[in-house]
């Protein structure tokens, strides 16, 4: 069952001229504006935090800030001005009264979902706590890979590109247009793999996206997302997408890499793939019993 409602934030005005439908409103052209906006946005947010010496020169809480606030603020920057001045509307999938509550539950989420891969681990005999260390540098990575990745990332893979190809190609191209796309972004981080990246693809790429056609949310999205690198990182102590972690929990991952997830982090374990694959199921199914997938456009307008 397709649904043209609610589920899609913008839809061109029909009296909109055929040119401008192609150049400011069609998906390809909105993607574009966002780049075009995002990638300066980062290079400002680079000298700005390079001018205050919050880069190489400053403490680590004000390194966590500025890889923060370099994270997020192009992004927010570059959503508003696609959704405000192009779509000329108000982003209520981003803005909303109820964007913390629902960024809370998102946490709680993420938290709980990571903790029962955790548990699974543990339960095979392949996570062990050697130690605790609460001297662990928390704050740093809470705001760089917890807040920081998880609301610009969100912005960009959800907010951006699985919202606006959903609004052009429909709902099941945008989830594997986003999903690869985000997948593969961490193609470049050490120890990563065509396995891991692939991983990455279907257990987050695909959940976030469906989590968003279920919710219509972006801050559940990124609660859950902050939840998922801080507690995967800073709580349990195992590499968030092949970046060292300085966690509470001293552990180590004994075994097979394909059951472990090797030095890239139990994001590239097949006990994660399975566990979030049986969560997007769940969520595909509360999708297709809400009618919450989308129609590509033209079937919309016929």
């Amino acid at each position: 069952m397709f649904v043209t409602g609610p589920q899609v934030a913008f839809a061109t005005p029909m009296s909109t001229p055929r040119w401008r439908r192609w150049a400011l409103y069609s998906p390809l052209a909105r993607i574009i504006i966002f780049i075009a906006a995002f990638v300066p946005g980062v290079k400002l947010m680079e000298l700005a935090m390079h001018a205050l010496g919050w880069t190489h020169l400053g403490t680590p809480l004000q390194a966590g800030l500025g890889q923060m606030f370099g994270r997020i603020v192009p992004a927010l920057a570059a959503y508003l001005l696609v959704t405000c001045v192009v779509e000329r509307r108000k982003p209520s999938e981003l803005l909303s009264r109820t964007a913390l509550q629902r960024a809370a539950v998102g946490f709680i989420a993420g938290a709980t979902l990571f903790s029962a891969i955790v548990g699974l681990l543990w339960l095979l005999g392949v996570y062990h706590v050697i130690g605790f260390n609460p001297h662990a540098n928390w704050i740093v990575p809470l705001m760089m890979v917890g807040i920081g990745a998880g609301i610009g990332e969100e912005i960009m893979f959800r907010g951006i590109l699985f919202r606006v190809v959903e609004e052009g190609m429909g709902s099941w191209i945008a989830l594997l247009v986003s999903a690869l796309a985000f997948g593969f972004m961490h193609a470049g981080n050490p120890g990563a793999t065509i396995w891991s990246s692939s991983a990455i693809a279907i257990e987050a790429g695909l959940l976030f996206g469906l989590l968003y056609m279920v919710t219509r949310s972006l801050p559940i999205c990124m609660g859950l997302h902050a939840a998922w690198n801080f507690f995967q990182g800073t709580v349990y102590g195992i590499p968030v997408s092949g970046l060292k972690a300085d966690g509470w929990l001293v552990s180590t991952r004994t075994g097979a890499d394909w059951l472990t997830g090797g030095t890239f982090g139990a994001e590239a374990s097949v006990v994660a793939l399975s566990t979030c694959v049986l969560a997007s199921c769940a969520l595909l199914v509360v999708a297709l019993r809400r009618g919450a997938i989308v129609a590509p456009s033209w079937r919309r307008r016929a």
